[in-house]
């Protein structure tokens, strides 16, 4: 059986995460991260098309215009879409980085929109949770094929 002894091969415990091959979790997120950004999207969508679409609750201590909720959503919803995609066909770092702060700020403003569209912001947080979770913990989990 011949080796090759020039070469010695160390095994590598702790993969580069700019060269690692993307996994499971990380391929989760970004699906994940594509779909919550394109219900967000038509959730603002829905809200600066009609202002009446929605309940809204009154004296809540976080009242803002629904229009402007509206593009909120529009943005983080074409932000989200765009780090999914970027998470899932790069793999990078920085798309990794991008995606965990996009999900939270969706978190965040999910949260504030409870009082629209409470069950299905309470989805969406959620899943943006999930995203930030799948995001910092898949890195670790990955392989490097170099």
């Amino acid at each position: 059986m011949a080796t090759d002894a020039g070469r010695p091969q160390a095994a590598r415990t702790h993969p580069d995460p700019w060269n690692a091959v993307t996994s499971g979790r990380t391929v989760l997120a970004a699906v994940l991260m594509i779909f919550g950004g394109a219900m967000a999207f038509f959730e603002g969508l829905a809200a600066v098309a009609s202002d009446d679409l929605f309940v809204v609750t009154r004296h809540y201590l976080f009242e803002f215009s629904l229009t402007g909720w509206g593009w909120v959503h529009l943005i983080l919803g074409i932000a989200l879409v765009a780090a999914g995609c970027a998470v899932l066909f790069s793999g990078a770092l920085w798309a990794r980085y991008f995606g965990i702060m996009v999900a939270g700020l969706g978190a965040f403003a999910n949260f504030l929109w409870l009082p629209y569209y409470p069950l299905w912001a309470l989805v969406l947080i959620a899943v943006n949770i999930l995203v930030v979770w799948a995001l910092c913990t898949g890195a670790h989990h990955e392989v490097d094929l170099t």
